[in-house]
């Protein structure tokens, strides 16, 4: 065979010209940040590891026992079918995945999200028993239970939390060592998916630099279980954790939704760092189409002199006159904030149920407080607590069936899982906020609502109360943010104890714990370890120093200042104002901490952390020297920086500037201090 010179010219010149454009595409590729190819751990893509694991004729990685037998010994035997759900975002792909049983009429739908733009992928289970006679008995259903196998012999470690209890430990950092054949079990103390004894959200950090977060999306109680089975595997199982039920014939139950994000890096802070930004990409709320920064609010008032507690005591007049003033002094706050108290409730904020505004401190409802606020350019925020309703209220004798009640307590529980009673208080919360023109709701929950579910359940069916509450609290707020397009929904359960992965979807933790109001150290430990996992919450502010100012700082805060005290100028609250604004868009960025988690609850220590900005190339170091500290200095290693680079320090007290590369900061840069307590915020940014 002859091939001519030209041919071979001409070949010759194809193939450099492919490689030009090759080239040109790599350069486009890296310059406009295209997504990176979604691989899991153990070097495959997650595309593989779903279609491998939900395929036909495999075990998925879920389990449930049903009718005596466990499902791994008989789902591959169970019709299938796969369908793709047409998604209307372009980094997310869906997929139902259906295993029916012809015999009994049970069909169990997967449905899973892929997210293309992360290493990520969740799944909630829906069991539907589809013959005409109840089902046998379905139990101990894991929503995930699956081994994660590693190439590498090594240590494998929880990094997790504990969860609030209005103490200075809430969601302290909790690092643990797994040892061959015992388990770690984490489920929170109550009814409430972030109580004290566990935080719904952790890292499972595997051999060879590598790893999985997980966050479980059930506002319950969860479970989740972690066991080393041998030198090269870890086992997950996670669900609701009292479930032991029969459906009923055409009845359906959702499960909790589990998410794992796979991550690869030098340290587990890439995992917990990718999945922040996951959170605020795909389980942010958005508004036109934009994700919100979270606000800066202020408290219209809060306790007077006895008997006055929380806001018993607020009026039209004082709430309207409050507005005007920090109009007046240039501060006003981005939401106006009303808390528990307005309504009528004889002076005891506690007492919950009538939800009208207070007459005689509110004659013509909350209108003219909501229109001065509008007036001045600022939101308007509303508390309630509809789901625990005390006796002799409306809520309470309205329609008493719609209630779950135990002998002894005066509170009862409003049944979300009742449809009839979630669609009236839908329309009633959704006509009082138009009518008083409130802005943005607040949802607090301060009871555990497991011992009415579990007295309400009837034989056969333990965790049918749970379920359907929980179904109807999803439902409940989802049909308010589609009638309020620009509603934000403020998450609280006495503090920070409704925290999930479900609720952060809807909703967000503006006000993250009841430990000791403006207590600062305690605050410094609340955003500490709440960042290792969520860019967004907030918690308040009420003494007017820097050192206190910045504990309480986070990605949102309300402020509860005398701005009529003569001990501040209005110079000095209107900084504080613009200082808050300024930092806020750092804390969406990158998070490290860079004094450990062994020491936080002492008094004697320093506590720093560092917020990075990949993209824009900057970022800050917040740092406190606690008040029986005798180092007046801390050296510590700064991450996300370019090592090759140049970077200006400024001191945000002193304003001294300084320059050092991206390799002095790693190596380590030294804070001081000589105050004790003190603080410092340094800024730093990349010079050209």
């Amino acid at each position: 065979m002859k091939i001519s010179v030209i041919k071979v010219g001409m070949y010759f010149k194809k193939s450099i010209l492919m490689l030009i454009l090759f080239i040109l595409f790599m350069s486009q590729y890296k310059a406009n940040g295209f997504p990176k190819p979604n691989v899991s751990p153990n070097g495959i893509e997650v595309h593989q590891w779903v279609k491998q694991h939900f395929a036909k004729g495999k075990i998925p990685p879920f389990s449930f026992v049903y009718g005596g037998k466990s499902s791994e010994s008989f789902i591959k035997d169970w019709q299938y079918s796969a369908e793709k759900i047409k998604s209307t975002d372009p980094n997310v792909e869906e997929d139902i995945y259906t295993y029916s049983d012809k015999q009994s009429g049970l069909v169990v739908k997967c449905n899973v999200t892929l997210f293309n733009d992360f290493q990520a992928v969740e799944w909630v289970l829906k069991l539907t028993n589809n013959s005409e006679r109840n089902s046998p008995l379905i139990e101990r259903a894991a929503v995930i239970d699956y081994s994660f196998i590693s190439k590498e012999k090594g240590s494998f470690i929880l990094h997790h939390a504990k969860g609030s209890d209005a103490k200075m430990n809430d969601f302290q950092p909790i690092d643990e060592t797994l040892q061959i054949g015992k388990n770690i079990y984490m489920t929170p103390a109550g009814g409430r998916s972030s109580d004290n004894t566990a935080f719904p959200f952790f890292n499972i950090e595997t051999p060879g630099q590598q790893g999985i977060m997980v966050a479980v999306g059930w506002t319950g109680k969860w479970y989740a279980d972690v066991l080393q089975a041998n030198e090269k595997t870890v086992s997950l199982k996670s669900g609701m954790e009292k479930m032991q039920l029969a459906l009923y014939p055409k009845e359906e139950i959702r499960s909790p939704k589990i998410c794992l994000l796979f991550w690869k890096g030098k340290d587990r802070m890439v995992g917990h760092n990718q999945f922040r930004q996951f959170v605020l990409v795909h389980h942010t709320r958005k508004i036109d189409g934009k994700h919100v920064e979270l606000p800066f609010s202020t408290f219209l008032a809060r306790e007077g002199p006895p008997p006055c507690n929380e806001h018993t005591c607020a009026t039209e007049s004082f709430s309207v006159a409050m507005i005007n003033r920090h109009q007046q002094f240039n501060i006003v706050p981005e939401v106006f904030w009303l808390d528990a108290g307005w309504y009528a409730c004889n002076g005891a904020w506690w007492k919950v149920g009538n939800w009208t505004p207070n007459i005689e401190n509110f004659p013509n409802g909350l209108k003219p407080v909501t229109d001065a606020a509008h007036k001045v350019g600022a939101k308007f925020l509303l508390w309630f607590e509809p789901e625990r309703v005390t006796k002799n209220t409306q809520f309470a004798d309205k329609n008493p069936e719609w209630l779950l009640n135990l002998s002894g307590k005066d509170n009862a529980l409003f049944n979300l899982g009742n449809n009839e009673a979630r669609l009236w208080l839908t329309n009633y919360i959704s006509d009082f906020l138009k009518k008083e023109g409130v802005d943005y709701y607040r949802q607090d929950f301060n009871f555990d609502p497991m011992p009415y579910w579990k007295a309400n359940d009837k034989p056969d069916r333990t965790g049918i109360s749970e379920i359907r509450h929980i179904e109807g609290l999803y439902a409940f707020w989802d049909s308010l943010l589609v009638r309020f397009p620009h509603l934000i929904i403020d998450n609280c359960s006495s503090g920070g104890r409704r925290i999930d992965l479900e609720t952060i979807s809807r909703s967000s933790p503006l006000w993250r714990t009841d430990y000791q109001y403006g207590e600062p150290d305690g605050s410094q430990n609340h955003t500490y370890g709440l960042n290792f996992y969520l860019p967004l919450h907030g918690t308040g502010n009420f003494n007017i120093t820097p050192y206190h100012f910045r504990s309480n700082m986070s990605s949102s805060m309300v402020i509860n200042w005398d701005i009529n005290s003569k001990l501040h100028s209005m110079k000095e609250l209107q900084k504080y104002f613009l200082d808050f604004k300024r930092l806020r868009p750092y804390y969406y960025g990158d998070y490290y901490p860079l004094t450990g988690t062994e020491s936080m609850l002492q008094d004697n220590v320093w506590i720093a952390y560092q917020l990075n900005r990949q993209e824009q190339g900057d970022g800050i170091i917040t740092a406190f020297r606690r008040k029986n500290c005798n180092d007046k200095s801390l050296t510590v290693q700064l991450r996300g920086v370019d090592p090759k680079e140049n970077y200006e320090l400024i001191d945000e007290d002193s304003q001294v500037r300084i320059s050092k590369t991206g390799e002095e900061l790693m190596k380590g840069f030294t804070l001081n201090l000589n105050d004790k307590p003190g603080s410092l915020v340094i800024m730093y940014k990349k010079t050209q």
